[in-house]
């Protein structure tokens, strides 16, 4: 690839858009309801690193770093990293068994509307055909253009298409590597696998130094740039760190001529980031393996796995349970955010049973009561009920204890649907925030309900409103996932 004259391109395509690389201009993008309306996705970490499949994805950086688990595992079953270090994972990343139009068939099942793959992780491997180095899957391991691939399997299925993009952390994520003998070693030029691997800063300095270097941003610009007018992309996920100040200007670049070439292509695109790396408003806000504890006047997303210790597949991987995500997209949903829920799938392609099993068992959720999810809107509060959601990132592995009381509200059309988290044995459900209190108080509601219905069960409850609540009586309802119940109102 003719570098210059693509970073030339790039700089003309802004020059010439609707969209400039600064924040009063970035701010006129507005979220697409197709991503509103979605609420569900799938993401998808799958590379190199699925090969060792130990501890996590972050194997790469902690095998290079002595004294770690992940570095005594190595040289008890590879070898010195003198002798085998991570690109030697490469020939042996084989996806012998990858089925896209598997893949989408099964995410398709879970209920899933949108989809994000890893196009490119912290390790540098490329899950995509590039101009830009050998280093990718269409080159090397198992020569398939593995991104081309999943969006034509994806969107046959209309199954919204994006990618992710977890470069910029590349700059020190093998680092360590040339802390002592091993397979890092200078000289390393751009384009190399290995390149830079610079010191580690401390991650929550944002001024950190050494600072991404300029021939460093611009790989990473054209890098991600090159994922757009590839694959066109309908949503950009971006992982922490570029939130650093060497890559601020950069990131402005980069969505203007996202925005713009988007713009050019007649579509809506979206772009989630973390940590503030954007102005507030000109993308969507992402929230790692947490939630907010309530509602939001804006749109946000949550990302987490359902392994609840890696993000990629790993010999022992610890599994959330489906009534668990269930519970989380619900809360989630009724908050104003979109859940998107990661799967590991193994190195040579295939998905483990357990989760294959929990997907469909989601599905099978979502297929009756998505009427509750998909396309609907916030109602006046979020939910009621004792149980307390902890805020904030990382704050996923604790199991959320419902009960009876932990009610969600979603409203589309003339319904409000309930969601009760955990159903009652004695199947009497009691919905504080719909009770008929004295107008002058400010009640949630003070319209008329006309029917209560349950969906997914051919019972028809019993109802009543008092002063204190909607009282709805079944005799027949056991479940041990949410119940739905739909409310006209008038």
């Amino acid at each position: 690839m003719d570098r210059k004259a693509y970073l030339k391109e790039i700089d003309e395509t802004i020059k010439n858009g609707k969209y400039k690389d600064n924040w009063e201009s970035l701010s006129q993008f507005k979220i697409p309801d197709w991503y509103r309306n979605a609420k569900f996705g799938i993401f998808i970490h799958w590379g190199v690193y699925s090969v060792p499949a130990f501890a996590n994805e972050w194997y790469p950086r902690n095998m290079y770093i002595q004294g770690t688990r992940e570095f005594e595992h190595h040289i008890a079953t590879y070898g010195l990293h003198k002798d085998f270090g991570y690109k030697d994972f490469i020939p042996m990343f084989k996806a012998e068994k990858f089925n896209p139009d598997a893949w989408a068939k099964l995410f398709e099942a879970s209920g899933a509307r949108y989809i994000i793959p890893v196009a490119e992780h912290h390790d540098g491997f490329q899950m995509y055909h590039s101009d830009l180095s050998h280093f990718n899957v269409f080159e090397m391991g198992p020569k398939r253009d593995v991104l081309g691939e999943l969006k034509e399997a994806f969107e046959k299925r209309k199954l919204l298409f994006g990618a992710s993009s977890h470069r910029v952390e590349h700059w020190f994520f093998l680092g360590h590597g040339k802390e002592f003998d091993s397979d890092i070693k200078e000289p390393l030029v751009c384009g190399d696998f290995y390149w830079p691997s610079m010191p580690e800063p401390d991650h929550q300095d944002l001024f950190s130094t050494p600072a991404p270097s300029k021939e460093y941003m611009e790989d990473w610009l054209l890098r991600t740039c090159e994922i757009v007018d590839k694959y066109r992309p309908k949503i950009i996920y971006f992982d922490w760190w570029i939130q650093h100040s060497a890559v601020k200007p950069w990131l402005k670049k980069f969505a203007a001529y996202y925005y713009n070439r988007a713009d050019e292509w007649g579509q809506e695109v979206v772009i989630n980031y973390k940590h503030d790396a954007f102005m507030f408003g000109c993308a969507v806000v992402d929230i790692e393996r947490g939630q907010f504890a309530e509602q939001k006047p804006y749109f946000w997303q949550t990302d987490t796995a359902i392994a609840r210790n890696s993000w990629c597949y790993t010999n022992d991987n610890e599994f959330k349970t489906a009534r668990e995500i269930i519970c989380d997209l619900v809360d989630i949903v009724s908050k104003n955010g979109c859940l998107l829920l990661n799967v590991g799938p193994k190195s040579d392609g295939t998905i483990s049973d357990e989760e294959q099993s929990i997907l469909l068992e989601i599905g099978k959720w979502m297929k009756v009561n998505g009427e509750a999810i998909y396309d609907s809107k916030v109602w006046r509060v979020a939910g009621e009920g004792p149980t307390q959601i902890e805020e904030g990132q990382f704050t996923d592995g604790k199991i959320k204890t419902f009960t009876s009381k932990d009610i969600r509200f979603t409203v589309k059309g003339s319904n409000i649907y309930a969601i009760v988290l955990k159903y009652p044995d004695d199947g009497i459900v009691e919905i504080k925030s719909l009770g008929d209190r004295n107008a002058a108080k400010l009640p949630n509601f003070h319209g008329i309900i006309k029917d209560v219905s349950v969906l997914g069960f051919d019972e028809k409850p019993e109802w009543k409103r008092t002063e204190e609540a909607l009282i709805i009586i079944t005799k027949n309802i056991k479940s041990d996932k949410p119940v739905v119940f739909k409310i006209l109102v008038d």
